[in-house]
Formats: structure tokens, sequence, C-alpha cells
């Protein structure tokens, strides 16, 4: 299966690391591989999605919206059942950006915390009229796209912030080694029933290397360890 990468793929014109896409579809795509290469919001607005990162996944409809950090994971896209396409509005953020933002607002984290590359959040008026502005932006100049989206990042960001906390922000800039991101990788999808080339992806590995790290880590196959982890589940 080829891997998207986003926003590489989407041939956005603005060179800045803040910027938005609507996103339509009339086709629908399984366990599609993606690698993000910056931090991402999906407003969700026709369909469902589902998604698999290291550590974390969600399937949600369009009641919902997702904020992912940069990286590999897997991505399901159903149509809507009304309408019979997908839509989802992507806003698209550099890690840089999030730093900035957490430098400029003198936020700080407090212990103890538990960092994910995915986070899950519902859908109110603030955010309804939030993603009806970015709808109203995309019809801008670029140039004066550029200029707004920095205005809006800092909007949501603000605005998530009040509502969740800083956890979800930290999570975007903390880094974790090979090694812990493989095992978060495997025991963190157990039950999701991924296959090896999959679970090799979102540890962005060749399935060969994959199989000698698990020996490594779990001392046993892959194809036994899950069958025990179901079993005890």
């Amino acid at each position: 299966m080829k891997t998207i990468v986003l926003p590489n793929e989407l041939n956005l014109r603005d060179s800045t690391s803040i910027k938005m896409y609507d996103y339509r579809s009339t086709a629908e795509v399984s366990k599609q591989q993606v690698l993000l290469n910056q931090n991402t919001f999906s407003f969700l607005q026709e369909g469902t999605k589902e998604v698999f990162f290291d550590n974390s996944s969600y399937a949600i409809d369009n009641s919902q919206f997702l904020l992912m950090k940069s990286g590999h994971c897997l991505m399901t896209e159903k149509l809507s059942t009304i309408s019979e396409h997908y839509r989802s509005i992507l806003f698209f953020f550099s890690t840089e950006d999030v730093l900035k933002f957490v430098q400029k607002y003198n936020l700080h984290s407090t212990p103890p915390h538990s960092y994910y590359s995915t986070y899950s959040f519902s859908y109110d008026a603030f955010i309804h009229r939030f993603v009806a502005s970015l709808k109203d932006i995309a019809q801008l100049s670029d140039s004066l796209q550029h200029k707004i989206l920095k205005t809006k990042f800092e909007e949501i960001m603000l605005y998530l912030v009040e509502l969740q906390g800083v956890d979800f922000l930290f999570s975007l800039t903390s880094a974790t080694s090979q090694s812990q991101k493989f095992i978060q990788t495997i025991e963190g999808n157990q039950l999701n029933k991924l296959t090896l080339k999959e679970l090799a992806f979102l540890s962005n590995m060749s399935v060969s290397t994959f199989k000698r790290e698990f020996q490594k880590h779990f001392h046993c196959s892959p194809s036994k360890w899950f069958q025990d982890k179901r079993l005890e589940h």
C-alpha cells in the first residue's frame, strides 16, 4: 500500500507552517498508511473516521474532531450514509508553532500526566463557529490566509487549553526514543487486530526489523504474544 504524506501531497501553495485544506472524497479508504509531517486538526464534517497511532486510537463521527501529532498512523475514512461523501477540514501546524505558543503564554505542564499521539474532542457552539470561519478564510488570497491563520491557531489553542488543560499541548512537543515508541505501539494496539505490516509501519520499521525488535523486547513471536493478550482480555 502506498504511503500518503500530508500535507505534502495536497499541493498547498502556501509555504508557511500553519495552513488548512478542505478535504472531500467520494471514495472510502481502510487503514491507509499516512505519514503526517505536521501536527493536524481533523475537523470532521461528513462521514466517519478511525485512526491508529503508536499509543492511541479513535473512531469518531462528525460530532467529534481529532488532534493528531505528526508521525505514522493508519487512517480509515467512511462516507456519510446521507450524503455519500466524506469531508474534513484539515488544519496543519508545526511543533515549532506549538513551542512558540507555549512560550508566549508561559504555559507549564504539571505532573502526573500521560501524553498521547492523538486526542478526540467534541464539537460545541464555539468550535462549530471556528470551523465555519476556516471555510470562509479558505476563499481568501494566500497572503491574507497566512496572516489570519496564525491568529486562528492561537484562538483554537487558547480555547482548548481553557477547556482541557495543557497536557494535549505538551504531548505535541514530547519526544520518545525509538525503543519507547516501539513498546507503546505494541502495548497500545494489543487488542486492535492490526497486521504485522501495519504495526511495523506505525513503528517506522520494515517487517523484518519489527520481528527482530519484537523478539528482543518480548522474548516470543508476535503471533503468540498477541494471542495470549487477547485470551487474557
